[in-house]
């Protein structure tokens, strides 16, 4: 696979993941009733830990499919750039739905999260149709509607098994 579309499916999975994840995340455990200190305290922790698993998965499953295409060991800096880009992507995207908790009151936090979020994963299926010249309204939409279901996941449980 060419570096720079691996480096593109790298950025976009970092971003799409963390979002999402972030964000259902945040909603479920927000919905549940756990107090905004806790949210925030456990939303930095979270998208730390997962940056940091999903920068070594990349590393690691991009080494791993080059080893099996090549039979043979492998050069590891492209591998080792994917997993920095993972880490990076994957961190400045969880701040999108988690910076809401930080300054707004819980309902509002939720909200703004959430439609934040989902404007964002919009935005990335746009920008990503675009650099693969494809339809970008309906991969905005798509990318946002495949998101927005893990959201609802997050807030289902969330709301089903609140904490007080």
């Amino acid at each position: 696979m060419k570096s720079s579309a691996l480096y593109l499916r790298t950025i976009v999975f970092g971003i799409n993941d963390s979002l999402v994840s972030t964000v259902g995340f945040l909603a479920g455990i927000s919905v549940a009733g756990v107090p905004r200190s806790t949210i925030v305290l456990t939303g930095v922790i979270y998208a730390l830990v997962e940056a940091f698993s999903m920068a070594m998965g990349d590393f690691l499953s991009e080494e791993s499919a080059e080893e099996y295409v090549s039979h043979a060991n492998v050069n590891d800096r492209p591998s080792v750039i994917s997993a920095i880009l993972m880490f990076i992507s994957c961190v400045l995207a969880s701040l999108i739905p988690l910076i809401p908790y930080v300054i707004l009151a819980s309902p509002a936090a939720l909200v703004v999260s959430i439609c934040l979020s989902v404007l964002s994963l919009f935005v990335v299926g746009v920008l990503s149709a675009r650099f693969s010249r494809l339809p970008v309204l309906w991969r905005g939409m798509r990318m946002a509607l495949l998101g927005g279901a893990a959201i609802v996941m997050g807030v289902a449980i969330g709301t089903f098994m609140p904490v007080n």
